[in-house]
């Protein structure tokens, strides 16, 4: 079963991580974490964000970026920076791509970005918005990808509680 990937490069907030953490396990989408991380994983905001389902992430530590790439050498990464070209929903995701995302104050480093060009996506923002929340990115992609995959392996009916609209 494919399953998509999420990687945080350095986060720095855990609420943030948390939160991620929930879509994560609510979407089966594995998450990856690059040090140095800015709090431990066993802390209490980090926990409260990502509820009681942090015990069923897929999660996977990495002492930095060459221990990453040397683990999972044919990974196939899209790059979050507001300094692509490409915007995200242009992209064509296969099912198991990772996409990534940079620590909170200062995005992915420079060297990888100017290393993978093509694989550089954006989200549109108007004005002089510097970044959206680092969670808010992270869902805006991965649904993105979970759509263009048929939300493989998702329930689409069944967990829905509808109206009755007709009483």
């Amino acid at each position: 079963m494919a399953a998509l990937n999420i990687i945080l490069h350095e986060p720095e907030i855990p609420s943030n991580t948390g939160n991620i953490g929930r879509t994560c396990a609510a979407t089966g989408t594995r998450l990856h974490l690059i040090e140095p991380l800015g709090f431990s994983l066993n802390e209490k905001q980090l926990k409260r964000a990502g509820m009681d389902y942090w015990k069923d992430i897929d999660v996977t530590t990495y002492v930095n970026w060459a221990e990453f790439t040397e683990k999972n050498p044919d990974a196939k990464i899209y790059f979050a920076t507001t300094k692509a070209r490409t915007v995200y929903s242009d992209v064509s995701y296969e099912p198991d791509c990772f996409l990534m995302f940079g620590k909170e104050s200062a995005g992915i480093p420079e060297e990888i970005l100017k290393s993978h060009p093509q694989n550089c996506v954006r989200i549109p923002m108007i004005g002089e918005t510097r970044s959206l929340n680092l969670s808010n990115a992270a869902a805006i992609l991965l649904y993105e990808a979970l759509r263009q995959n048929g939300f493989s392996d998702m329930k689409l009916e069944g967990q829905l509680h509808r109206l009755n609209w007709d009483d």
